[in-house]
């Protein structure tokens, strides 16, 4: 076992990933919550989102960043080395040849740090919205 020596948390992983105290409550808290070399990166994710689904509402669910209408549409999350995009998996399926940079698995599509294409962000965002489907 595992204690996070900020707040005594125990987990299973060595230096495993969590919020220490209070969960952010904005998508803004949570990006400002992360290492200072991955903000970036997280930013322009949220303005690619903001950009492509204006009347989508912006919330945390699962402790992730979500934009929601209606249901949840997608989900970012901040990993080590990468930008977890959770559009769900006919996603997935629909885009798989543009996202053959990516590592992916059902549902998921893992973006490096650096690597961020807002153009494609924005048009699966847009696909989801459009066709219903969501994480």
């Amino acid at each position: 076992m595992w204690k996070c020596p900020k707040c005594g948390k125990e987990f299973q992983k060595t230096n495993q990933n969590h919020f220490c105290g209070e969960k952010p409550k904005t998508i803004e808290a949570y990006i400002m919550c992360q290492d200072e070399e991955k903000q970036a990166d997280l930013f322009l994710v949220r303005q690619a989102l903001q950009q492509a689904l204006p009347e989508a509402e912006e919330r945390i669910s699962w402790s992730m960043p979500t934009y929601w209408r209606n249901h949840n549409i997608l989900h970012f999350a901040a990993s080590k080395k990468h930008i977890g995009l959770y559009p769900g998996p006919a996603a997935v399926t629909e885009f798989r040849e543009e996202l053959k940079k990516y590592s992916v698995d059902k549902g998921t599509i893992r973006i490096p740090y650096g690597s961020v294409d807002t153009d494609l962000i924005q048009k699966i965002a847009l696909w989801c919205w459009e066709t219903g489907n969501h994480a």
